[in-house]
This record gives structure tokens, sequence and C-alpha cells, in this order.
């Protein structure tokens, strides 16, 4: 594609020279107006992704996830679009634990559906004081009816420590992941009690990556959160290719 395509691809004009137009990037029917500063986008953000810096928006830039507009100075300039962007991305990093390769392909594929949807309204919980408390918290009669559990089911999950509802009694969308996630192991022969050692797993690994980015908080916090993502990632690709070869020797 030429550059002149590939600006308007990002814009969702059309092209000179172009013999079929691309359709413009997901999310369609959305401004794409870049009149946001960084800063805004993060503020933006902030309430649903409390860690969220402006590192960590350029990080997501740099891994090809948005493309903002360039200013005539070299300034990004952000549009809802590339907002909306954002907020998928940073969704499937916290509630699905998805690796940015992943993401980035689920990106490619809405880019080039043109009936994919549009984004989903997200969900919150506000205080008296409008103060933004949890994004898609739910009760324990919610977390049944979304994810097929049993309250029993959800007992047990509590008990072996794949999730913990907060001080009121409820769930985070990602305890609503892990449960379906359960369920779905559980379906294929493998009894929720014997997911602790899964979760201690995970939790050891947590720890390793926490020691080796331990030395980044001293200078930036948004650093060693973004090292330990990414991290993350490498270790969690790591561990299912190992686990592959694992299961492959037991034939």
């Amino acid at each position: 594609m030429s550059a002149a395509a590939a600006r308007a691809n990002r814009s969702g004009a059309p092209a000179t020279g172009v013999a079929a137009a691309q359709p413009a990037p997901w999310p369609r029917g959305i401004s794409r107006e870049p009149k946001m500063k960084i800063g805004q986008v993060v503020d933006a953000l902030k309430g649903e992704f409390p860690a969220l810096s402006i590192s960590k928006v350029r990080y997501l830039e740099g891994e090809g996830l948005i493309s903002p507009h360039r200013v005539g100075n070299g300034y990004r300039r952000y549009s809802q679009a590339d907002l909306e962007r954002l907020r998928y991305a940073l969704s499937a990093q916290r509630d699905d634990y998805l690796p940015l390769s992943v993401i980035r392909q689920r990106l490619a594929e809405l880019d080039a559906d043109e009936q994919a949807p549009a984004p989903q309204p997200v969900a919150r919980v506000v205080a008296r004081d409008g103060r933004l408390v949890e994004t898609g918290a739910m009760d324990l009669t919610s977390l049944t009816a979304h994810s097929g559990a049993t309250e029993s089911q959800i007992e047990e999950m509590v008990a072996v420590g794949l999730i913990s509802p907060d001080a009121h009694g409820r769930y985070s969308s990602q305890c609503l992941r892990t449960v379906r996630l359960a369920l779905e192991v559980t379906r294929r022969g493998l009894p929720l009690r014997n997911l602790r050692a899964v979760r201690t797993s995970a939790e050891r690994e947590a720890d390793a990556i926490d020691q080796a980015v331990s030395h980044l908080r001293v200078r930036s916090h948004g650093s060693a959160e973004e090292s330990a993502r990414a991290l993350a990632e490498l270790v969690g690709e790591l561990h299912t290719a190992l686990l592959h070869r694992a299961v492959s020797a037991l034939d």
C-alpha cells in the first residue's frame, strides 16, 4: 500500500489513485477529528484504567494498535475513534488477558469487516458524588447469570483462589472471564479443585516478573508497569509452548 493510501486508510478519507477505497479503520461511525492531546486521552480513560500512562499509550501506538494524526510540529493528536481503539485494546488486556499479538490480529479483523459492530457502551458503577468506583462490577446473581456457573461453582472457585469478591461482595469483569474459562476447563474433564495448581503457578510467575522489573519503579511506575505487561505476555507465550510440549510428550 502506498503512503497516500495508508494515510487515507487511517483517516477514512479517499486516496487519490486508489482503485477501490479501503474501508476506514474500526470503529466506524465515530468522529475521526484529531483534536485531543495525549494527556486528554489518558485523562478520559483513567477512570476505567487507573494505571494508564502517557508512555503506555505511546507503547501501544508503537505496537501498531493505534495511528494518531501528526500535526505540523510532530505532536500527536487523537480522535474519539483512536480513544475507542485504545479502550478495546486495554480491555482485552485487562479482562481477557490477551497478548498484544492477538489484540492486533483482532483489530485487523475488525478493520477488514465493514459490518463490524460499533463499540459497546461501558458499564460503570458511580458513587453518589459522581466518582467512578469500578467498571463492570457485578454481584453474585449477575455473575452466575452472565457466566452460566452455579453458586456452588462460584463458591468453589473462590475457595481455590481463582476469583475473589471485593469488600462489597462484587466481582470484576476479570472474574467473569476467569469463571467462563474455568467452566470450559471443567467441561473438558479437569475438576475445579485441580485449578489451584494453575493459580499457584501464575502467582509464582507474577512474583518472578515483579522481581525482574522492581528496579524500574525507582524511576517510573509507568515504565515498570509496561515492562511487567510485556514480560507477562512473553512468559505466557513461553508457558503455553512448554505446556503444549509437555502434553505432546504424553502421547
